[in-house]
């Protein structure tokens, strides 16, 4: 077998007339780190505090959720390490879904993803700056809806010119926000132990008074914290390109994911200190409803883990977490599927499942009966020509 590296992001095998490309694994501990670290930190510590207050209503209970949130991301990323290690490829949900249920559910994983759920966030996060870039030009009063929602629109459209244009150009523009994310929340953090020094700690007297207990005002707080986190799992949609997956997967998810939480309190309780919590209650906040399909795979996903760990223990890994973890990470993602929908159903809900399963159509009719209209395959053969995508295996010969 002779290896060969012409591209400098892919390698290839040739044996026997037949070529395997494949990335390489170029992806450290560090870079691990930084990639959970830069995709989970984002503008959602700086929307959703208000939020978790909002429905909570007590600043101590509000600490509770986002330490929840982290202790949650955290086992849901030891999960995904385990599966990482018996299923080595990249995809993330899609790719576990894929060979451990098969190609129906995974293709509605896929189709969600692509079509509600990433754009969905994409949108909630470019509110949430275009919310903060036009407040200074609204000084004593709420911007105005429309103003908010058109330089979103423009932030899209920037960012994807950026990404089409030229990649070291949109790593360059990556690179200056999250340093300037960190920057910001470093500024808040040492502002508000400042304050605590300082002995501004009346915010946390009586901390608990006026908790909630409704189990969809807890749910929607679960939501909005773990919009935060969100970036938890997205090392295993690079697990090809890491250097020793079995050792870099682990270490990077025990350094990234407590790190962002405790950071995350931190913020919190710097927001505490520095004002009310009815000041920090008076600015708008971006709901997430998309999420209440996001967790549905994620629970998916864990009870894959589940069925493989009882079925198959057979299966070699490097890497082994408790059953009970698992367990711990399923049992909120059914909640936070189904306690919105009992405890106060909402219309928008019924969109998202008739969406959810108008991929059942789709499957059905291009995927297991293959009707292919001609139009479809000159689309698809046009977009893998313009993304470059290339088959992992074909013929040399």
């Amino acid at each position: 077998m002779r290896k060969t590296t012409d591209s400098p992001h892919s390698s290839t095998d040739v044996s026997e007339g037949k070529e395997k490309l494949r990335l390489k694994q170029e992806v450290g501990l560090i870079s691990g780190v930084s990639l959970i670290a830069g995709t989970m930190i984002g503008s959602g510590i700086f929307m959703s505090p208000e939020w978790v207050l909002d429905h909570m209503r007590s600043p101590a209970s509000s600490l509770l959720i986002w330490g929840a949130c982290g202790l949650l991301g955290m086992f849901g990323a030891l999960s995904y390490t385990e599966l990482g290690t018996i299923i080595k490829e990249s995809g993330g949900e899609y790719i576990y879904i894929l060979r451990i249920f098969g190609s129906f559910p995974a293709f509605l994983v896929a189709y969600n993803s692509v079509i509600l759920v990433r754009p969905a966030g994409l949108a909630a996060a470019c509110l949430s700056f275009a919310e903060y870039a036009v407040a200074p030009f609204y000084p004593g009063c709420s911007s105005p809806p429309v103003v908010i929602k058109c330089t979103a629109a423009a932030c899209i459209l920037l960012l994807t010119i950026i990404n089409c244009l030229n990649m070291r150009l949109a790593t360059s523009v990556m690179n200056i926000f999250t340093a300037a994310k960190l920057l910001a929340l470093l500024v808040i953090v040492v502002g508000g132990l400042v304050l605590l020094t300082r002995g501004q700690t009346q915010r946390f007297h009586s901390a608990f008074q006026n908790t909630t207990t409704g189990i969809r005002a807890v749910g929607v707080a679960f939501y909005q914290g773990l919009w935060s986190y969100n970036g938890w799992n997205n090392l295993n949609y690079v697990i090809e390109e890491l250097k020793k997956p079995e050792v870099t997967l682990p270490r990077a998810v025990m350094i990234a994911i407590p790190l962002v939480t405790c950071l995350y309190l931190l913020v919190n309780m710097s927001y505490l200190a520095a004002m009310t919590p009815s000041e920090l209650l008076s600015s708008g906040a971006v709901a997430a409803t998309w999420d209440l399909i996001a967790w549905f795979f994620y629970g998916m996903t864990i009870s894959g883990l589940l069925y493989l760990k009882i079925k198959k223990p057979e299966l070699p890994r490097s890497y082994k977490v408790p059953i009970i973890i698992p367990i711990i990470v399923l049992m909120p993602a059914v909640y936070l599927v189904l306690a919105p929908v009992i405890d106060q159903p909402q219309f928008e809900i019924l969109y998202i499942i008739l969406f959810t399963f108008s991929g059942v159509i789709l499957y059905f009719s291009l995927v297991r009966f293959k009707c292919h209209p001609r139009f479809l395959q000159r689309v698809t053969l046009h977009l893998q020509l313009f993304l470059e995508v290339a088959p992992t295996t074909w013929d040399a010969n």
